[in-house]
């Protein structure tokens, strides 16, 4: 069995390529990742397929070796299929992103800041109570305030992002409200 080196390296980009632009922030370009990756992987099996051979339920008395295997091509026709509706799904998700905000930039989820916030202030007092050990809890007071206030600081810009949303009803901040003038 013999692979085409070029239908390898061709696959290898597209999902590289795909991959990466999977992990940004603009919902564009994950669609467009999301198609690389597809396109890229569906490229990986059949290259794994090896050569093409006959079909054997038109020639009966084909030798096994000469038959190609249907299996990795139902295979791809089925990842095609999830390809375009994850599609779909990501286009329609940047669509209402961008009627919802005006961009289809995903922004940092605030809960997800405050627990990272509060990992890094844990890992920052554990250092600072082995570096002041023997000093006793005074040589750090004013380093537990900053990081004190860096938390209030935190709080505070999540209780006005929260506020932001409007009158806090889910089914208006996402849909949106219904017209004044309406029946």
């Amino acid at each position: 069995m013999t692979v085409s080196a070029a239908l390898l390296v061709c696959a290898l980009v597209l999902s590289g390529t795909g991959g990466m632009l999977i992990l940004t922030r603009s919902l564009t370009r994950v669609l467009v990742g999301v198609i690389l990756c597809g396109n890229g992987v569906n490229l990986f099996v059949l290259a794994a397929t090896g050569p093409a051979g006959v079909p054997a339920l038109l020639y009966p008395g084909v030798p096994h070796d000469r038959v190609t295997d249907p299996l990795p091509q139902a295979i791809v026709l089925t990842a095609v299929v999830i390809t375009l509706a994850t599609t779909a799904f990501v286009l329609a998700m940047a669509y209402r992103s961008s009627q919802l905000t005006g961009s289809d930039f995903v922004p940092d989820d605030l809960a997800d800041r405050r627990v990272v916030l509060r990992a890094q202030i844990a890992a920052e007092r554990a250092e600072l109570r082995t570096r002041h050990r023997d000093e006793g809890p005074s040589a750090w007071r004013q380093e537990r305030r900053e990081q004190r206030h860096r938390l209030r600081v935190d709080r505070a810009s999540q209780a006005r992002a929260q506020d932001s949303f409007g009158d806090g009803d889910p089914w208006d901040d996402v849909l949106g409200t219904d017209p004044e003038d309406a029946p």
